[in-house]
């Protein structure tokens, strides 16, 4: 009998340098690219557990037809590290948390969650929204990595950002909707903001936002399934914010259980992943 070999998946923890002009730059804007974040054989490397999650989940989604503008927007899986001890290593990642710190001047991130999102070919739009509204987190100090495990194109379509926006904080309850596409879009244009979209990404680039930047991305008209993965991460010392609506209380159940309001974040599942002094979690 063969003894399966079990493939060692590469640590991810090779630094990637940031000039002061892209920190300055994201700080300004909200959102910034960055190429080659991780390389074609690393993201190769994972995207096989990070697949094996989401199609077990796509298993019991109804047909694209029948599902709500959310629903067509994306298939999405949440806190896979959870599951998958592969896909954990991914999230857990030092380079990606250490791009993620200096982007937002923190000396340390702690995990909010991942998600898989997979817009599957003919899938509809991601209206505008802000990320933040869910989040009961005391900060503005939270960042999202959007990194694809395949190529993406032009006509798959990568998001879209209106820079400078997330200056203004929370702008609206609205949850990611119809209502949402249409209202801020058009707050965005009232306020005159530049929407900005990077085009084709190769895998393993990197988009990064702030939980308050307004983004949007289009349908994907192509016939292949649009794969990206994403890790959301706290400024370590963020502090549990006042619960004001049914989502939040609902996040704060999920990503930070048994934390209350003024607590510091950092339950079993937002482990601290980078510090300038601190020893992270262990992963």
């Amino acid at each position: 009998m063969t003894e399966k070999i079990k493939r060692e998946l590469p640590d991810l923890k090779g630094e990637y340098e940031l000039s002061k002009e892209q920190i300055a730059a994201y700080q300004e804007d909200g959102h910034i690219c960055l190429r080659a974040v991780a390389s074609e054989e690393e993201i190769a490397s994972y995207r096989d557990a990070i697949h094996q999650s989401v199609q077990r989940h796509a298993e019991k989604l109804a047909p694209l037809e029948e599902r709500d503008t959310y629903g067509k927007a994306f298939i999405q899986v949440m806190n896979v590290w959870e599951h998958s001890e592969d896909v954990k290593k991914f999230v857990m990642a030092e380079r990606f948390a250490k791009i993620a710190a200096d982007l937002l001047g923190a000396d340390g991130v702690r995990i909010y969650h991942d998600q898989a999102l997979y817009k599957e070919p003919g899938g509809g739009h991601t209206p505008w929204h802000q990320d933040q509204t869910y989040w009961p987190v005391d900060t503005s100090k939270t960042i999202t990595m959007w990194m694809p495990l395949v190529d993406v194109t032009d006509q798959m379509g990568s998001m879209s950002f209106a820079s400078g926006s997330h200056k203004q904080g929370y702008i609206s309850k609205l949850g990611i909707s119809d209502e949402s596409h249409r209202t801020l879009g058009e707050y965005i244009d009232q306020n005159g903001y530049k929407q900005v979209t990077y085009g084709a990404m190769k895998a393993g680039d990197a988009t990064f936002h702030y939980g308050w930047t307004l983004h949007s991305a289009p349908g994907n008209p192509s016939d292949s399934t649009r794969e990206v993965m994403t890790v959301i991460y706290i400024a370590d010392g963020t502090k549990v914010a006042e619960i004001d609506n049914e989502a939040r209380a609902n996040d704060l159940k999920q990503w930070m259980p048994g934390l209350v309001t003024g607590d510091v974040v950092n339950s079993p599942l937002n482990p601290l992943v980078y510090h300038k002094t601190k020893k992270a979690d262990e992963k």
